[in-house]
């Protein structure tokens, strides 16, 4: 029976020649758009990507190279032998006071330890540089024709000391004002500090995090004299102007160190080295 139906229905849909396929064909693609890959099967590119030349440098990384990364790789050649010849300091300066300096990438850290105490201080290059500020006027004692004064580095700091066989650490988180401000009184002439404490907290001294949840003293609304008494605290243990100054110069090298090894990086990458 199926099969006598089978026979009858090209009859029934008319004479029109052989039957047309259920699916359409595939549409061969024109020599233009389709191209052969590794493996021998046709890929074709995508079509909002543009033709692009191939890679005319001797590397086989694959990477997109343009005019544009030439003149990138020899602004930041020609950047990077500027800034090494106006660089002070090859190797880092040392901080007077006997203290240890431990370098890990941005980060430092400078420890001393005397009579039973380790006093820590730890700061971070990263965006230490304050922002310049464009003037059509030179500032209050700048001649028009000086140049403009160099960049240093005034990172906020953190001193954390521990006393010996102590669960708790008192830590003091330190920056360097704008403008500095002496802390006198009215009418008396003090050397101006060149750090100011911003908060004082204690935390536990073996936490490799500190908590939120320990009690934090602002020093906006301080008593001046608990102030100065904490600023004595730490000229004790050798934390005063003369190791803020030595702080700031140690910090300038390091930013200026990791900026030409940043820009190194850049190059090689441009380069794709």
């Amino acid at each position: 029976m199926l099969p006598a139906l089978l026979r009858s229905l090209p009859r029934a849909l008319g004479p029109s020649g052989p039957a047309r396929p259920l699916l359409p064909a595939a549409r061969a693609l024109p020599r233009t758009l389709c191209s052969f890959g590794p493996s021998g099967r046709p890929t074709r590119p995508g079509l909002l990507r543009p033709l692009r030349p191939p890679c005319s440098c001797s590397c086989s990384c694959g990477a997109l190279h343009t005019e544009g990364d030439k003149a990138f790789a020899q602004f930041l050649t020609d950047e990077i032998k500027e800034e090494k010849k106006i660089q002070k300091h090859k190797s880092l300066p040392k901080v007077s006071g006997d203290w240890e300096l431990d370098v890990h990438g941005t980060q430092a850290k400078l420890v001393r330890k005397v009579a039973g105490e380790r006093i820590t201080v730890t700061f971070n290059i990263n965006n230490s540089i304050p922002p310049s500020l464009d003037e059509e006027e030179p500032r209050d004692g700048q001649n028009a024709g000086e140049p403009e004064p160099e960049l240093t580095s005034t990172p906020n700091f953190v001193v954390e000391v521990v006393k010996d066989d102590a669960k708790r650490a008192l830590v003091l988180d330190c920056h360097y004002p704008e403008d500095e401000v002496a802390r006198g009184g009215e009418g008396e002439e003090e050397e101006s500090d060149m750090f100011t404490i911003r908060e004082v907290s204690f935390q536990e001294s073996d936490a490799a995090e500190w908590k939120d949840t320990s009690y934090t003293l602002n020093t906006d609304s301080l008593d001046w004299a608990l102030y100065d008494h904490l600023m004595d605290f730490l000229a004790d243990r050798g934390v005063d102007n003369a190791f803020a100054d030595d702080l700031v110069e140690l910090s300038t090298a390091l930013e200026h160190q990791e900026y030409i090894g940043f820009l190194e990086d850049l190059k090689g990458f441009v380069k794709c080295q």
